[in-house]
């Protein structure tokens, strides 16, 4: 689905009282959603262990 479809569809589900404020946001959610899918597919994300070892050395 191309992202213009994608943007389509979920303004479609929206209520019709949405202001173009509701559906920036949506849009901006739905791209982050999409990015951080993309980085999990191409190996840039951290395990659960990974993010706990890092906090734990910044807040030392």
């Amino acid at each position: 689905m191309t992202a213009k479809e994608r943007a389509c569809e979920l303004i479609a589900h929206m209520p019709d009282e949405s202001t173009f404020e509701d559906i920036q946001y949506h849009l901006y959610v739905l791209q982050c959603i999409e990015q951080g899918e993309e980085d999990i597919e191409d190996g840039r994300s951290l395990t659960h262990e990974e993010v706990e070892d890092r906090l734990a050395k910044w807040l030392k």
